[in-house]
């Protein structure tokens, strides 16, 4: 690890990392084989004594219909790997950013406040949950709740009945990296406006003709409205 620096993020090969190094090349961004979070020795010895300042965890294990298939991955990964990194970020004395996801509501509501009461309704979502629980034994931990994808939307159809505050991953990235440079702590939502998914999918542009879909058209549980409140994020950083 670079003495220059003092932030790691984990995750950085996935979409939200990758377009992170774009706007915040100064951060440190370990791979995976050198830096796995279900492997705390490793961890540890990467980091060394060196000083470390924060620690952003982006990495997960996220397809709901692939957990609902391996289960065991996401515990590895998305609740003991979390736990991991909450017990790195003590021993250091890093304050931690976590990712998490809208999906941790139960979605029979909408415009969720951050000490809104949760309830998954898919495996995928209680891995990010178990995942929040590690995070908020330690008091120098921020959970970030959001929901993004590609800057462009990759299919063909899109949930015409299932609304949401996601927004584009350089939106995202953008908005987490505000919250850098803050010293916040506990909970806090990012999104843009309540839409449909396929609302979202259209307002990406493109040439694609995206389709309708139902929730009800696939095999694993969706929540009906995740849409968050945002409204703590523009307090913190004036938007």
């Amino acid at each position: 690890m670079s003495t220059t620096s003092t932030i790691l993020f984990i995750g950085g090969k996935g979409q939200l990392g990758s377009t992170f190094k774009k706007i915040r090349p100064d951060i440190q961004y370990p791979d995976r084989k050198d830096f796995d979070v279900t492997n705390y020795e490793q961890m540890k010895a990467y980091v060394g004594g060196r000083r470390c300042e924060i620690i952003i965890h982006a990495a997960a294990f996220i397809s709901p219909p692939l957990i609902d298939k391996d289960p065991l991955k996401a515990l590895e990964t998305n609740i003991i790997g979390t736990a991991n990194v909450v017990r790195l970020c003590m021993d250091k004395g890093a304050r931690l950013i976590y990712i998490s996801t809208d999906y941790v509501f139960r979605g029979d509501q909408g415009n969720y406040k951050e000490d809104d009461p949760v309830y998954p309704v898919n495996k995928y979502a209680w891995s990010k949950l178990g995942g929040e629980c590690a995070v908020k034994l330690y008091d120098k931990s921020l959970i970030v709740r959001t929901s993004f994808g590609p800057n462009v939307f990759p299919f063909e159809k899109a949930f015409a009945d299932q609304w949401t505050s996601r927004e584009s991953v350089s939106a995202i990235a953008a908005k987490i990296s505000k919250l850098i440079d803050t010293d916040i702590t506990g909970i806090i939502h990012l999104g843009g406006p309540r839409r449909t998914v396929y609302e979202y999918a259209q307002s990406l542009g493109g040439t694609k003709d995206i389709r309708r879909i139902s929730i009800h058209d696939v095999s694993f549980k969706v929540p009906v409205d995740t849409s968050l409140n945002c409204d703590r994020f523009k307090q913190v950083t004036g938007e």
